[in-house]
């Protein structure tokens, strides 16, 4: 299986959304990694720049025309983009993904679109509230009793987090995706929660 993890970025992304989880990707606490098990990658609509909410201008390594079809995970990273019809071209590309039992995660607007187009209707998950992935999802979205009020949830390869989440959905990727021991991945997460001056 190809090693590389594609972050689908819209128009308007939450930037700190990706920050966690693609830098435990790349680096351990001392430098970048020299043989990282996996790779990240951008996945935007076009190869052309993609802004984010902050104002910082991303340039993908791939379009949606261009990315691989072998993959080791999807992460949808969330923001404003996803209101708009250009996150309908996103839909053919997660169930796919999903079909094919990639790794796929959603954080924010992102797991609110996968409520829209029905797609966490046979998992636990979580979201911007209860209320957002229902106002969302409307008649697609047939499984509040699956809605769980955590940070982050996982399930059935199926990673869900509210906005404020950004350090419990890369935990719970992390471990998806055995980047690293349970414990070391613990020990990243428990430092970034807590702090340096906290534990040292």
């Amino acid at each position: 299986m190809n090693n590389e993890i594609l972050y689908v970025l819209l128009p308007d992304y939450a930037g700190h959304e990706i920050v966690y989880l693609s830098e435990a990707i790349a680096s351990d606490e001392y430098a970048l990694k020299e043989n990282p098990k996996y790779v990240n990658k951008v996945v935007a609509p076009t190869l052309e720049p993609v802004k984010s909410i902050g104002g910082f201008r991303t340039l993908p390594d791939y379009s949606f025309d261009t990315m691989p079809e072998d993959y080791a995970a999807l992460v949808l990273i969330g923001g404003f983009g996803w209101t708009t019809p250009v996150a309908d071209q996103v839909v053919p590309i997660v169930r796919k993904a999903i079909e094919k039992g990639r790794i796929t995660g959603a954080i924010c607007n992102g797991a609110s679109f996968m409520a829209k187009c029905g797609l966490l209707n046979a998992v636990r998950h979580t979201g911007n509230g209860l209320e957002q992935l229902k106002l969302w999802g409307g008649e697609n979205y047939t499984n509040p009793d699956g809605y769980v009020h955590a940070q982050a949830v996982s399930d059935k390869n199926i990673v869900t987090a509210n906005g404020s989440a950004t350090l419990e959905f890369a935990k719970e990727l992390l471990l998806l995706l055995e980047n690293d021991t349970p414990e070391r991945i613990e020990m990243y997460y428990q430092f970034n929660r807590q702090g340096f001056c906290n534990l040292f």
